[in-house]
């Protein structure tokens, strides 16, 4: 009959002291043999409003919700540039986009100009840039040094997910078979169809099947896995299924917020679906699940599948800030936790929720958040940083020269201030407290000199070059 280590009569202190040294043993093994399996899952484009246990009662989203129910709440998460490319990359790295030199969608000489490219050139032209993400360290590299495999799927701006450090994954950096906006296959002024470079093949991932991320969790059940799910969803096209608008009938939904709502709506079954994999197969207890948006998004109110101005691209809260979920059912202990946390922060956490602590190195900014997840120390009052960059690089290896701005948020202040680089935004301050819309602009107001000049210090303080126009303050 199986007995607990507490429970033997020691008959002597030599046998007991021998029985503890033997269950610690165990112990330790035990632990050793099954280290947590991680799941990412990343929302593209969507607000941090657009959750309903933000607060939100009109969007639906119950699977996250209950998933929210279940994990440590980070309301307050803030993703350091409010786009895709370069925030996706931090997701990957730890490290700002100052960092890991991945500022951009689409590298030198831009957009307009690789359209006009041969495919050939095209690819050639992205795969230069792709030398970025291979020159740092990625968590799946890393991951995969100590024993994980590990699965893509869905946006990957990084050309093939071996340039990352996956083992396995679906995007090829080649056009997918399928073409179309939804595989990120793009025709060439010349006819020829190109990877635009979002992710190609991988976007079908949520949209067309789950069936490539039911497959990886299955057959590696049995060993640590990293799975990397960020769906092109809730993302236009805004071509979710009847149903998911249907089941907003009878709410009181703006004409223009339907189709991103029904998006939202989808993405969250896609969510449902990927849980159900997990807890089918006995992985929920030994899995972190970690949940964050890539930046976000609200509808543009009369250009269709558009976004408004203070979202996507834009240095205001509906672009930059997010919920981070950590979810580890006996181990993270569900609670709310309102203190500034940035996605910098989630590589040392994940590091150390494995056992990797002496793979965090000093040029990763961010801080473990597991301490506090599990409720054994509160999280200190830190700052958020970012910067705001063009969709075009004009040169690589050198952000700074392309940043429109640079930002802080300290407490309940947010201070931006403009770059050296293309369109330099205003300089702005906001007290998030009393203008959460950021409509009252108090840079310059006497009343708030104080904490201008704080803001502006750490700023400085931060940022890796010389700030234009501020020298006087």
């Amino acid at each position: 009959m199986k007995r607990s280590c507490e429970s033997r009569n020691l008959g002597s202190s030599l046998t007991g002291l021998l029985i503890l040294v033997a269950c610690l043993v165990v112990s330790s093994e035990s632990q050793g043999a099954a280290p947590p399996n991680i799941v990412y899952i990343l929302a593209d484009d969507q607000s941090y409003q657009d959750f309903g246990f933000m607060g939100n009662d009109k969007v639906l989203t119950p699977h996250i919700d209950a998933l929210a129910e279940q994990s440590a709440r980070f309301p307050n998460g803030y993703v350091p540039m409010s786009v895709c490319r370069p925030s996706l990359a931090t997701f990957l790295t730890g490290l700002y986009p100052y960092q890991h030199g991945i500022h951009f969608n689409h590298p030198p000489p831009g957009l307009s100009e690789m359209r006009k490219m041969s495919a050939d050139e095209y690819h050639q032209t992205r795969a230069v840039a792709e030398q970025l993400i291979r020159d740092v360290p990625t968590l799946p590299r890393i991951l995969g040094r100590h024993g994980y495999v590990s699965f893509q799927a869905g946006k990957h701006w990084e050309g093939n997910f071996r340039n990352a450090g996956f083992t396995s994954g679906m995007t090829t950096a080649r056009p997918a078979d399928r073409l179309g906006s939804i595989t990120g296959t793009r025709e060439q002024i010349n006819g020829e169809w190109v990877a635009h470079g979002n992710g190609d093949a991988g976007l079908e991932i949520g949209r067309v099947t789950m069936q490539p991320v039911s497959e990886f969790i299955v057959e590696n059940r049995q060993r640590p896995f990293f799975l990397w799910y960020a769906p092109f969803l809730p993302h236009t096209p805004f071509d979710a299924p009847q149903e998911y608008r249907d089941r907003y009938a009878g709410r009181d939904i703006e004409p223009h917020m339907l189709p991103y709502y029904a998006e939202i709506a989808r993405f969250d079954d896609t969510v449902g679906e990927l849980l159900k994999v997990l807890d089918e197969n006995g992985l929920r207890e030994n899995t972190l699940i970690v949940f964050a948006a890539d930046n976000g998004f609200r509808p543009h109110k009369t250009r269709k599948e558009a976004y408004n101005s203070r979202s996507k691209l834009s240095v205001h809260e509906d672009g930059l800030r997010t919920p981070i979920l950590l979810s580890w059912p006996g181990m993270i202990r569900p609670s709310d936790y309102e203190q500034l946390v940035q996605t910098v922060d989630l590589m040392p956490t994940v590091l150390a929720a494995v056992g990797l602590e002496a793979e965090i190195t000093p040029r990763m900014p961010g801080y473990n958040l597991l301490p506090a997840a599990k409720g054994l120390q509160d999280l200190p009052d830190r700052a958020a940083f970012g910067a705001i960059y063009p969709n075009d690089a004009e040169v690589l290896r050198d952000a700074p020269r392309h940043a429109r701005a640079v930002w802080i948020r300290d407490g309940h202040f947010k201070l931006i201030l403009p770059g050296p680089g293309p369109k330099p935004l205003d300089a702005a301050l906001y007290n998030l407290r009393e203008d959460p819309a950021e409509q009252k602009n108090l840079y310059g107001d006497a009343a708030y000199r104080q904490q201008q000049t704080q803001l502006i210090a750490q700023l400085k303080a931060w940022w890796p070059a010389i700030l234009p126009n501020t020298s006087s303050e």
